[in-house]
């Protein structure tokens, strides 16, 4: 016999503000949002902002008064902490089951199939308290035969303070699982979302508790064999495995919008050359190599005359060599430059790739793999460097042609975790005789 599939949800809890209140304890219990690139719109709340009404994705200019009545306090989104505790958190969940699938920068799944626990609530408090403990962050545990009802379980343990953090689907009584199915808007049903979510409603679906009693071939027809699937997981049965490791991705993008609107070639070359740099990391790190290159430019689309343009080049031979990237991708930039215009938002993109163990060389001599060789050994030093002494100590000259395209970050707490000059100072001042 098979033995039942057991998953842990674990999601940290508002996890942007409670990393920010890792170095600001004095910030506990009061309310905090976090801001998007430009420090525009709202992307984390503390529980005390939401009681306020605040609400996530909002145009941050709109609460500026709130903010000032209220004594809420805002951070510029510091991604950097957040990656780095993300990855802490993720390496003590590892000692508990190697099973893991990382599923966003906050959330987990463990499968718990191979583990003797005879009381799963009890495991969920005590895992709780060891990444409290040991991380800072709080966070809110599901545990569940499907991963759909682990996420709508750890859901429920995060809106609800009576479960103490932690719900146990597995040893809860069959009316208790209807009520919390039937408590469950069919909007927040983990893979049906805003687009599906009308459509169900008309056909009369508007709970999880409705859509998991839906004829599985009924729901095959409104949402294909997702649908199927969704019914499956809701009454139990497990359709969705653990994905340990992600599928080699098909295309790799870098983007941003600008701190303010560029007219200047060498800062727009600056910005292609600092994301082009980015995504070639991500590439080798991947150990791929990409066949197509490109770049899109546009102005404000809140503007009159919104512009977009689009270039790409058809590499002979595929590459994931930074400088030839952006040596490339900048000559383009001059294809579709025009000083009279204002750029907004810019994005490099690579796809249509291929392992690095792929490459063949061909009968026209157009693939050197003496000069790729040579690529992959400059590139892997400067990656040992930069990975040694601290990303950025090697890079190339392109990107400090300007920084005025770089987004606004005015209200950024410190880079406690990856910058030495952020650090705070200690001043010991000599005892008065």
């Amino acid at each position: 016999m098979t033995a039942q599939t057991i998953f842990a949800l674990i999601d940290c809890n508002n996890f942007f503000v409670s990393c920010e209140r890792l170095f600001r304890p004095d910030l506990e219990n009061k309310p905090v949002v976090v801001l998007s690139s430009n420090d525009g719109c709202i992307v984390a709340r503390s529980n005390e902002a939401k009681a306020l009404g605040i609400p996530m994705g909002a145009p941050a200019f709109q609460w500026r008064e709130t903010f000032k009545r209220e004594r809420v306090t805002t951070f510029s989104a510091n991604f950097e902490i957040y990656g780095d505790i993300s990855k802490r958190i993720t390496s003590l969940l590892t000692t508990i089951t190697p099973r893991i699938e990382v599923y966003s920068v906050d959330e987990s799944f463990l499968d718990l199939s191979l583990l003797h626990i005879d009381d799963y609530a009890a495991w969920g408090s005590m895992v709780r308290a060891s990444i409290l403990k040991n991380i800072g962050v709080p966070v809110s545990i599901g545990i569940a035969p499907t991963k759909t009802l682990a996420k709508l379980s750890s859901e429920l343990a995060k809106q609800h303070q009576a479960f103490g953090g932690v719900v146990d689907w597995i040893q809860a009584s069959d009316d208790w699982r209807r009520g919390a199915l039937n408590k469950v808007l069919i909007k927040d049903v983990w893979g049906v979302g805003r687009q599906l979510a009308p459509k169900l409603r008309a056909e009369g679906i508007g709970t999880a508790l409705a859509l998991s009693q839906l004829r599985p071939q009924h729901a095959q027809q409104l949402m294909g064999i997702h649908g199927r699937q969704l019914v499956t997981e809701l009454s139990g049965t497990s359709c969705y495995p653990l994905e340990r490791e992600h599928a080699a991705a098909k295309s790799i993008l870098r983007s941003r919008t600008f701190g303010e609107d560029v007219s200047q070639a060498h800062v727009l070359e600056s910005a292609i050359a600092t994301m082009g740099t980015q995504a070639a990391f991500t590439l080798r790190r991947q150990k791929l190599l990409a066949r197509r290159i490109g770049f899109f430019v546009n102005t404000n689309r809140h503007k009159p005359g919104y512009r977009r343009w689009v270039q790409e080049i058809q590499l002979n031979q595929p590459t994931n060599d930074t400088g030839q990237i952006i040596s490339m991708l900048a000559q383009k930039l001059n294809d579709i430059f025009s000083s009279t215009q204002s750029y907004h938002r810019l994005g490099v993109f690579l796809y249509d790739l291929l392992s690095e163990q792929a490459l063949q060389t061909d009968l026209l001599g157009l693939v050197s793999a003496h000069g790729h060789d040579r690529a992959t050994q400059r590139m892997q030093a400067v990656d040992h460097i930069n990975t040694k002494h601290g990303r950025g100590k090697i890079y190339f000259a392109a990107e400090d042609l300007g920084n005025s395209w770089q987004p606004k970050h005015q209200i950024r707490s410190p880079r406690y975790l990856s910058s030495w000059d952020e650090l705070p100072e200690a001043h010991i001042m000599p005892r008065a005789k």
